[in-house]
């Protein structure tokens, strides 16, 4: 199976992260989509982020009980900071039936050659890229496994919900009903 890898923090899962699973299982050739979710990305700040089980539960949340996507917590068990290509090494262990892909924004195409041992994981994975705002990242666009999508172009971030949530706006219809419940129920980002 031809498996698509979305990773993130997912802090909170939105609308826009959804519209981008569902465009690559309905447009690419990619069969599943799985949410990684991250328990800390060593590019970003750790105190921001909700514990790592109620980010999964909000991915569990918003996927319901569409087969086409899952929700994996494969990097809870490894070290951290977690790099992608000790994720890909320990999946294709793990699944070694399944052919696994990234799904990225084109921003993180920008900064791709940054990445921990970037070269194997281009030469042995394809990039299914989505666009982002503002993004130019033609260093990589021709390489043959960078696969440019012309999936929405999606404005909608985490950091924003979490900005809007504590500044007690509306923002309900930014994240699936499931998750937003949950969100409000437990408070998060209100503080």
């Amino acid at each position: 199976m031809h498996i698509g890898l979305f990773f993130g923090s997912f802090n909170p899962i939105h609308v826009g992260h959804m519209v981008l699973a569902n465009y690559m299982v309905s447009f690419t050739d990619l069969e599943q989509v799985w949410f990684v979710v991250s328990p800390h990305n060593p590019l970003k700040e750790k105190a921001s982020l909700l514990n790592q089980n109620q980010r999964l539960h909000m991915v569990n949340l918003a996927i319901g009980d569409n087969a086409k996507l899952k929700s994996s917590n494969i990097e809870f068990g490894l070290p951290q900071p977690s790099y992608t290509i000790h994720t890909l090494a320990h999946l294709k262990e793990k699944y070694p039936k399944h052919q696994f892909s990234l799904i990225m924004g084109e921003d993180n195409l920008e900064s791709f050659t940054k990445w921990k041992n970037y070269e194997e994981i281009l030469k042995n994975h394809k990039l299914y890229v989505y666009p982002r705002p503002n993004c130019n990242s033609e260093e990589l666009k021709a390489h043959p496994n960078v696969i440019i999508t012309e999936a929405p172009l999606m404005e909608i971030s985490s950091t924003m919900i979490r900005k809007a949530i504590k500044d007690k706006k509306e923002v309900s219809s930014f994240v699936p009903q499931a998750v937003w419940q949950y969100l409000d129920e437990m408070s998060f980002y209100k503080k």
